[in-house]
């Protein structure tokens, strides 16, 4: 009789544990999914691809989320004229997003016209996380967010994804041409 009495209990608890078990998990996912969500910086974009005045109104810390936001896009597929990551990035389209939606900067819209900005040229030695790295042989041909220690994020090539490079590949080091400070 003991025995059975102890059975009872048994699948009666057995039987709660079944039924709050679901109610625990849906309450634990639900919890992990309510973390609020940082949004981009509302921001009035600063147009600095054809003014020769100094960015005003940079955060301090803009470097950083140009650093963090380039990385967060490592894997985003290429295509030809693309600038959002849902439709992919070429090179121009990758930094002109990633400037935009971290800094409120808008830069031009092409490789050759990011190289024109009036910002001193920067050699390899003097490059700081958030600078733009411009490559090409004849020319501006590409260009990338340096993040720092040799590395930097560019949209490469058709049929490729965003990705994180060293400038002291071969490729890379052959066409270096300089880099530029957006942010002061």
């Amino acid at each position: 009789m003991a025995y059975l009495a102890s059975q009872t209990c048994l699948s009666g608890a057995m039987r709660s544990v079944k039924l709050a078990a679901p109610l625990l998990l849906c309450a634990l996912l639900a919890a992990c999914g309510s973390a609020p969500h940082k949004a981009p910086r509302p921001s009035r974009p600063m147009n600095l691809g054809w003014s020769t005045r100094p960015a005003d109104a940079i955060p301090p810390d803009a470097a950083n989320d140009v650093l963090f936001r380039a990385i967060g896009l490592v894997g985003t597929p290429y295509r030809w004229g693309g600038n959002t990551p849902s439709g992919g990035f070429d090179c121009s389209g990758l930094v002109n997003y990633i400037y935009m939606t971290s800094t409120g900067v808008k830069l031009p819209r092409t490789s050759q016209q990011m190289a024109a900005l009036d910002r001193p040229r920067l050699e390899e030695s003097q490059l700081a996380s958030g600078d733009l790295v411009f490559f090409g042989k004849r020319g501006i041909t590409h260009v990338g967010v340096y993040v720092g220690k040799g590395r930097f994020v560019h949209a490469p090539n058709s049929g490729g994804t965003v990705r994180l490079d060293d400038l002291d590949g071969s490729y890379w080091r052959d066409n270096f041409v300089y880099g530029k400070r957006v942010l002061n």
